[in-house]
């Protein structure tokens, strides 16, 4: 996908002919254009803590002429010195080295952060509201990012937030829930199609054991799930010639996999072996982490809106952000953009199954049993959700994921590990893909239609976008 100042993309076709877009981006209806000259009343209760005389007198951002540009400069200073209180907080970085040791040096207190986040998200909606389609889904993402930034420093600060609050503030999104007896419902519709002897999760897992990809073949079956998803994706978008990523297999993490994007179209993918990883995995973490998902996401961003357009607030990535939505769920639906339907269990039966030596008769009777515990995925935001809002402990939560979400002890503790670093960041898969689907699905990309269904799909990862525009 390319911007021009007409605002039209190019998408690949299986056929390599470019097809043009004419379509604008459907951001500047009266309803975007109120919610930019109104952002100060979703804030209110945020920026309550500071005082009128330091929003008005103190300078949040340097002066350079472009006031946008000024404030995209000064948030992006604000992420870095956040980083230097939170770890996991800058995910990426594609900016000059020296503002990096500037956060090192500044060493900004999380109420420096604070008061300075809140001014500058004074100066944005201060601005003359743009009318521009793009400019406007700009400044909605930026004055949305300073609140998350500022919910953070919150956080960080000890502010007491429930599971619900703190995922909407973080990732302008709650996420549904559910009773025991909705799980309950899909445990029992499995238990009937696992017939025989002992708990259920035990022959869950008995069932599954026939599906792990032996360690001796991992990185073959994974090198080999990847490049049939770039091809895949390369038929529909243009990716730079000098794109490429790396894989390292990895232990002792929270995460099954991750993608640590490394500016100038590179990534790192780290995979973590210390659980068996069964053989539908390897199209899941290819397309999640790969193509057409992180790899390919973090990509087009730094083409278009950071060389591009010279979006300086998209040279950083603040992980607990409303960005991290869009991130996750596009790159879980792009597992079904890429494989649609029987596409996939042909490619894994006949391609993935021999390479890890593994039976492929046993192909369709294993995605019946996974589509069916796919169902159980928002137990996890459940377990997360009452664990962090103090209704259960670590152990029970660990129980109650092995008992709703059919998960044996070792990779109930890993989820666990997970929510004590990550927290309401679960809601971000599951979610994240439900609102990708659907908003792409409501436009025509429904899985008849690939093409129009690649169109919205680049079309999102290369715009400004807030989860809540999803609905």
């Amino acid at each position: 996908l390319t911007w021009s100042p007409l605002k039209f993309a190019s998408i690949r076709r299986p056929d390599a002919k470019p097809v043009i877009l004419w379509r604008r981006i459907s951001l500047a209806s009266e309803r975007g254009k109120n919610r930019v000259s109104k952002m100060n009343i979703k804030a209110a209760a945020v920026l309550s803590f500071v005082p009128a005389f330091v929003v008005s007198c103190q300078p949040a951002a340097e002066q350079t002429g472009d006031p946008m540009e000024e404030i995209s400069t000064a948030y992006v200073k604000l992420v870095l010195a956040m980083g230097q209180h939170d770890a996991d907080y800058v995910d990426a970085y594609l900016g000059p080295d020296e503002w990096k040791t500037d956060a090192v040096r500044n060493a900004w207190t999380i109420d420096e952060i604070q008061t300075r986040a809140a001014a500058l998200y004074h100066q944005l909606n201060s601005l003359p509201s743009p009318t521009e389609n793009l400019e406007i889904a700009r400044t909605t993402h930026l004055a949305k990012s300073i609140q998350s930034l500022i919910a953070r420093a919150d956080l960080l600060s000890g502010k007491m937030l429930s599971f619900d609050q703190e995922s909407l503030a973080l990732y302008d999104a709650e996420a549904p829930s559910n009773s025991n007896e909705y799980y309950q419902e899909i445990l029992d519709e499995l238990d009937a199609q696992l017939p025989g002897e002992g708990l259920l999760i035990d022959r869950f897992e008995r069932f599954k054991a026939d599906f792990v990809i032996p360690p001796n073949k991992l990185d073959e079956v994974f090198r080999t799930a990847i490049a049939a998803c770039r091809e895949r994706t390369a038929r529909w978008i243009d990716l730079p010639a000098d794109e490429s990523f790396a894989i390292e297999y990895v232990t002792d993490k929270s995460w099954s996999a991750y993608n640590w994007y490394k500016g100038d179209y590179h990534s790192l993918i780290q995979v973590n072996t210390d659980l068996p990883i069964y053989i539908d995995r390897a199209i899941d973490l290819a397309c999640h982490e790969g193509y057409p998902g992180h790899h390919v996401y973090n990509v087009l961003l730094e083409r278009e809106l950071v060389r591009g357009r010279n979006w300086t607030e998209f040279t950083v990535y603040p992980l607990f952000s409303p960005r991290s939505l869009i991130a996750e769920g596009s790159a879980n639906f792009g597992i079904k953009v890429a494989f649609p339907g029987q596409e996939r269990l042909e490619f894994e039966r006949h391609v993935l199954f021999p390479l890890a030596g593994l039976d492929p008769t046993g192909v369709e009777r294993y995605y019946e049993i996974s589509e069916l515990s796919d169902r159980l995925q928002y137990a996890g935001n459940e377990a997360a959700r009452r664990y962090l809002d103090g209704e259960i402990d670590r152990g029970q939560a660990a129980a109650w994921l092995s008992t709703y979400a059919m998960m044996p002890t070792p990779r109930a503790e890993q989820r666990v590990r997970f929510i004590d670093q990550y927290r309401s960041y679960v809601i971000n898969y599951n979610l994240g893909q439900d609102l990708v689907q659907d908003y792409i699905e409501r436009r025509g990309g429904t899985s008849d239609n690939p093409e129009q269904r690649w169109r919205e799909f680049v079309m999102l990862l290369s715009t400004p976008m807030l989860p809540s525009e999803l609905k």
